[in-house]
């Protein structure tokens, strides 16, 4: 991991890395309230949403797929040479997680929702985000087994320098869900292993935010971004 960088590419990974941790913190508080029933379900994890609970929960976690891979991004500017193919495959991973839930939760917040208020769901039901038996779920997870294994290779970007070892562990941490998340349609109780997610996703992007903010500011662009320079002897 370098250890300083322009300060644009500072501040973007600093605020990104926040952005990601604050739409984690509050999607985090929202689930909770569901799972009580604070938001009009049954509660538990096998309850379906109400219009109230898909808009507190869907539009923090809407806002988190863009931030998260900003923070992608921004990792693949600390990285070393040598590092870049982890940071590389961190971003791609981060934008097929993007894709996939973004499209979820924009179609529940902007056509499902909006009808389930005004209770006109017939012929509709495919589209429904029923936990663990429909096919939107089964989107949202695959989206979120895409992330955590993101955030296993954008660990192995930072060292074992102190000011990584924060955010290398709790990546990893993150990164290790995946297996926990992906299966929760055949194993409903692994749901409660992939809760981990709640501590392991927003520490880590805080812990980021720290590394970002101690960088060293520099205007100096790092070197595959320098333009190439052409020396011209006369004869």
């Amino acid at each position: 991991m370098v250890t300083n960088i322009d300060e644009k590419a500072k501040l973007a990974g600093f605020w990104s890395a926040m952005l990601a941790a604050v739409c984690a913190f509050v999607y985090d508080v929202a689930q909770l309230a569901e799972w009580q029933g604070w938001l009009g379900s049954h509660g538990g994890p096998e309850s379906s949403s109400t219009p109230l609970g898909l808009i507190l929960l869907l539009t923090p976690s809407l806002l988190l797929g863009p931030a998260y891979l900003m923070v992608t991004v921004s990792v693949h500017r600390i990285a070393e040479p040598a590092q870049r193919i982890w940071s590389h495959a961190a971003i791609a991973f981060a934008t097929a997680y993007m894709v996939l839930t973004g499209t979820v939760y924009f179609v529940q917040l902007t056509w499902v929702a909006p009808r389930m208020a005004e209770g006109r769901v017939s012929g509709m039901e495919q589209f429904l985000f029923v936990p663990f038996d429909s096919f939107l779920y089964a989107v949202d997870i695959l989206g979120y087994s895409l992330m955590s294994i993101s955030t296993l290779w954008a660990s192995f970007v930072f060292s074992k320098r102190r000011e990584g070892t924060a955010a290398r562990r709790l990546l990893l941490a993150n990164g290790l869900l995946a297996p926990f998340i992906a299966l929760q349609m055949f194993w409903h109780w692994l749901i409660w292993v992939a809760s981990a997610w709640a501590i392991t996703f927003p520490g880590a992007m805080v812990a980021l935010a720290f590394v970002f903010r101690g960088l060293s500011p520099s205007e100096d662009p790092p070197p595959e971004l320098k333009s190439p320079r052409f020396d011209f002897q006369p004869e």
